[in-house]
């Protein structure tokens, strides 16, 4: 491309444009992403491919800046409107010539670049400009003039002539004939501020609402939700591979900035709008739909929930309960274990209390996790995952908690199991608990017996009453005797009178005489029992000489009334 100058010479400025070119993408790279970024490194790449090129043309380049455009030699090689022009921010600055010297495609264009995309952001009260910023770089290969504005730009209001104003003005006029002194009528289409009210509040009180309701709007307005709707809008109705490949570059670098700033609702939007997007986008290669669909596996491996957990722990604001289960939804079930087991590691009580909630929403998604995570060599992880199922009363794990109970797990571990297989409550659930009526732990049997004969489970009769009427008992503590007897009452009824009647009485002439706790246990048996005839062997013991059975036996006479 040529063109003739006022000399009438042609000079060639292809090389210098397609320089600016280059120089605009990357002042865009450079203020869209981070110098680790794919997208900007190829954009620096560029630009430095463009440098040889220009070297070419010209030993040095001298752009003249102009308002909205760049001259070199007279020519205009790059225009733009103002409000994004590149010309403008170095013009408002001050800046009237920017030459670039060979050498400064090694390091110093790109600081340019940065300089550049801060002095475009600065605000309009900060202390800093461009020249400001230009001159701390200390740059070597670049230089640039400038002119003062106050002295270049800002025309001088001429100085009137003295004798006009002296005899413009009257010889003998005192302060108050000035003040008094009417003010000539403006021109026709200016305004005054005399017109108006110019008390401080001069809007009403509807206006002022109005215009504080829009601004609480506007602040309470979600930036980043709003960016990346229009990214997955994008995404979705352009089908250039160029566009996408960049898309899901800029949401595959956005998510760990959105979890290292703590904003999970946003990270959760962007992870239930792939499969939305996945659904809808037209013409999407493979490349870009695996790396979508790869991107929720991928948090929810085992080294991203740790660190996501442990950014928790260590966070002075702590997301809202809301926030963490709408993540949580999102991630895969594999995350679950994991999530588990760094629960107990963690030292914020707050957190652990969100996590809870979070983890049951996704371990009511994925029970199949959850019975999984019940076979994890962490006891601790075990324990919480039992609870867990209890509060969920998930039928789907009846099994493995039913395996637990036959198990070597300890005993805090299999009280949780039978709290959860009551709480799921199914008579599979019920039936598991059979196994745990001779338990080594003495917990464990209290706290299944109890369950059994509050459930009402009659086919554990059979072994509830081996143990009653057995050697098994004798050296249980008063606890466990009562809660065996009374499970024995509840479900023998009428038939196990003729068992409990014995043992309370106090004996006969060379028979042996039952040991106060265990007539005092069957007592409370018959209490449950609620018929005449226990009615009838109960008073017949009311006046028994031991304290304890004479206790035991005025409960069960309330108990069968």
């Amino acid at each position: 491309m040529t063109e003739a100058t006022e000399a009438g010479w042609e000079v060639d400025s292809s090389a210098v444009e397609a320089f600016l070119q280059a120089m605009l993408k990357g002042l865009r790279a450079a203020q869209l992403y981070l110098p680790n970024n794919p997208v900007y490194q190829t954009a620096m790449e560029n630009v430095r491919k463009a440098f040889p090129p220009l070297w070419d043309a010209c030993d040095e380049l001298t752009l003249a800046v102009g308002e909205t455009d760049l001259k070199w030699q007279g020519k205009v090689v790059l225009s733009q409107p103002r409000a994004e022009s590149l010309a403008w921010v170095l013009f408002k600055d001050g800046v009237r010539t920017l030459v670039i010297a060979p050498g400064a495609e090694a390091d110093e264009f790109v600081r340019l670049l940065q300089v550049i995309n801060k002095a475009r952001n600065l605000p309009a009260t900060a202390d800093d400009d461009l020249l400001t910023l230009l001159w701390e770089q200390e740059f070597q290969w670049i230089r640039y003039d400038y002119v003062e504005l106050i002295a270049d730009d800002v025309a001088q209001i001429p100085k009137a002539d003295d004798n006009v104003e002296r005899q413009a003005a009257p010889r003998e006029q005192t302060p108050a004939q000035e003040v008094k002194q009417e003010q000539p009528e403006p021109p026709p289409g200016v305004v005054r501020l005399e017109d108006f009210d110019s008390t401080l509040y001069f809007l009403d009180d509807r206006d002022v609402e109005y215009l504080r309701s829009e601004v609480d709007r506007e602040y309470q307005q979600d930036l980043r939700g709003n960016i990346l709707a229009i990214l997955f809008d994008i995404f979705e109705l352009h089908a250039y591979a160029t566009v996408r490949a960049e898309i899901t570059s800029i949401i595959d670098n956005v998510i760990p900035y959105l979890l290292g700033v703590g904003d999970f609702r946003s990270v959760a939007y962007v992870l239930r709008e792939l499969r939305v997007v996945l659904d809808r986008a037209r013409e999407l290669l493979p490349e870009h739909r695996r790396a979508l669909e790869e991107l929720p596996a991928r948090l929810s491996k085992a080294d991203a929930v740790t660190q996501l957990l442990q950014s928790l722990d260590e966070a002075v604001i702590h997301p809202t309960e809301e926030e963490l289960a709408a993540l949580f939804r999102e991630l895969r079930g594999e995350a679950l274990e994991t999530v588990l087991e760094c629960m107990p590691q963690l030292t914020n009580a707050r957190v652990r209390d969100l996590l809870g909630v979070a983890v049951q929403r996704i371990a009511a998604q994925y029970p199949d996790e959850l019975a999984k995570a019940l076979g994890n060599d962490n006891p601790a992880v075990v324990l919480e995952t039992t609870r867990i199922a209890g509060r969920l009363r998930l039928p789907p794990l009846v099994t493995a908690l039913g395996g637990l109970l036959i198990g070597d797990a300890d005993a805090e571990i299999k009280v949780a199991a039978v709290e959860a297989l009551a709480s799921i409550g199914t008579p599979g659930a019920i039936q598991q608990l059979e196994g745990a009526i001779q338990d080594a732990h003495r917990d464990v049997r209290v706290a299944a017996v109890r369950v059994l004969a509050t459930r009402g489970h009659r086919a554990a009769l059979p072994r509830i009453e081996e143990v009653v009427l057995g050697r098994a008992l004798r050296a249980a503590d008063l606890t466990e005797k009562m809660v065996f007897f009374e499970a024995f009452g509840t479900l023998g009824g009428a038939a196990a009178i003729r068992h409990l009647k014995p043992l309370l009485e106090t004996g006969g002439f060379l028979r042996k005489k039952t040991d106060p706790e265990t007539r005092a246990c069957a007592a409370m048996a018959l209490g449950r029992i609620r018929t005449d005839d226990a009615r009838a062997a109960l008073q017949a013991a009311a006046q028994d000489k031991d304290p304890l059975v004479r206790n035991a036996v005025g409960k069960a006479l309330r108990e069968v009334s």
